[in-house]
This record gives structure tokens, C-alpha cells and sequence, in this order.
């Protein structure tokens, strides 16, 4: 192991401000988790703008550490699946920086703004929205539970968009977040992909049903070629 304290300061990208930030050390460790050969260290940091603890990772090549440090906690947020339109993306994106501004009106309202994005990006422009998915789920692209989710969250962005005196809590407005990303998720990546599954399943299907026919076809024909000796 190494004598080479760590650094004062690395850059790393802090969860809490998703951007890439001046972190101080403030304490670590190492260990050897699996072989003498192989090191690990751990940071305990402070990101200097937004003052978030962060504990960052280091591993030790040889007798050197390796200063690409990678943030373990807090986990920063999932990336959305490149399936989803890159407007939505964009949108949803928006919803989650006015969360992490603790602007919990603005983060319903963005995410009202995604649903409606949704509906547009399926050729769906009905008004009022709740008849919009409505007709989603008349067409099958969204079902009961989904239908009452997308519901619960447009009821949510208009209390957001209109004033009513009634403050949207954090929680509200994590959930929205939460749930917007799960429909995205449904429509635009496990959707794609059960119908990719299908096509595959169709096609493998389409293929033995022909090697069958041939290998049928085969054998009649070596049967009447026996018959005709």
C-alpha cells in the first residue's frame, strides 16, 4: 500500500448539484477489499458549493492512485433511457432541477408539461388532457393503473399551475417525479422492449414452423422415392 496521502481537493461530480465541483477531503481509509495487489480508498469529502458530503472512491494501480475519483454517495439520479425522446428528456430534466431547487410547484408543473410531451409525441392532442389519456388508453397505449397515475399527476400540475394557496409538499413533488419517470419508462423502454421480445418469439416461431414443413416435405418425398423402386 501506498504512503501518498490523497489530495486536498479533486474534482468530482456532486449528485446535489449535478455538475462537476471542487470537493475537500476531510477524512479516509484503505483497504485491500479482494488481494494484496489491488487497493481501495475512501474519501470522506465536502462539495465546496453546495456543501453536500460526498463519499468518493479511489483505487491504487501499483504504487500510484488513480485520480479519476468517483463519487459512491449519494447515488446521483438515474439517466433516462436514450429510447425517450430527447424533448421529453429535456423536459423532465427541468422538473428534476426545479426539485433540486426545492421549487416543488415549478417540479409539478414541469412535469405536467412532460405528460402533455407525451401525448403530442403519440399524435394525441385532445383537450382537456385528462381526455388525451383517455384516448391512450382506449388505444391500448396505457392501461388502468398507468391511466390513474398519468390522472393523478395532471391533477397535481394543474393544482401547481393555478393558484390555490395550498402549497405542493417535497413529497408531492418527489413523487411526481418518481412516477413520470416510471411511465416514461413503460412507454418508451419495457413497451419497446416486450414488443421487440414478441418479434423475436414471432420470427423464431415463423422459422421452426418452416425448417418443420421442409423436414415434412423431405421425408414424403424420400418415401415416394422409395415407393417408386
Amino acid at each position: 500500500m501506498s504512503d501518498k496521502a490523497p489530495l486536498k481537493e479533486y474534482i468530482t461530480e456532486c449528485p446535489s448539484c449535478q455538475q462537476r465541483v471542487t470537493a475537500t477531503v476531510q477524512a479516509y481509509n484503505e483497504f485491500s477489499p479482494d488481494n494484496q495487489f489491488e487497493f481501495k480508498r475512501y474519501l470522506l469529502a465536502e462539495c465546496r458549493l453546495c456543501y453536500q458530503p460526498l463519499l468518493l472512491e479511489e483505487l491504487q494501480d501499483s504504487e500510484s492512485w488513480r485520480r479519476d475519483i468517483v463519487c459512491v454517495w449519494p447515488t446521483p439520479p438515474r439517466a433516462l433511457a436514450e429510447t425517450i425522446p430527447e424533448v421529453l428528456r429535456r423536459e423532465h430534466f427541468e422538473a428534476r432541477t426545479c426539485f433540486k431547487s426545492k421549487a416543488y410547484t415549478a417540479t409539478v408543473v414541469m412535469v405536467r408539461r412532460t405528460l402533455e410531451g407525451v401525448c403530442t409525441q403519440h399524435g394525441i392532442n385532445k383537450k382537456p388532457l385528462y381526455k388525451a389519456f383517455e384516448e391512450m388508453n382506449s388505444i391500448g397505449l396505457i392501461e388502468g393503473r398507468l391511466l390513474e397515475w398519468a390522472q393523478e399527476l395532471r391533477v397535481l400540475g394543474n393544482e401547481g399551475a393555478h393558484f390555490t394557496g395550498k402549497p405542493v409538499t417535497r413529497q408531492d413533488a418527489s413523487d411526481a417525479i418518481a412516477l413520470a419517470e416510471a411511465l416514461l419508462d413503460y412507454l418508451y423502454v419495457f413497451n419497446e422492449q416486450f414488443l421487440k421480445f414478441k418479434e423475436r418469439r414471432k420470427k423464431a416461431a415463423e422459422m421452426a414452423e418452416k425448417a418443420a414443413q421442409r423436414a415434412a416435405s423431405e421425408k414424403g418425398n424420400a418415401e415416394n422415392s422409395a415407393s417408386s423402386k
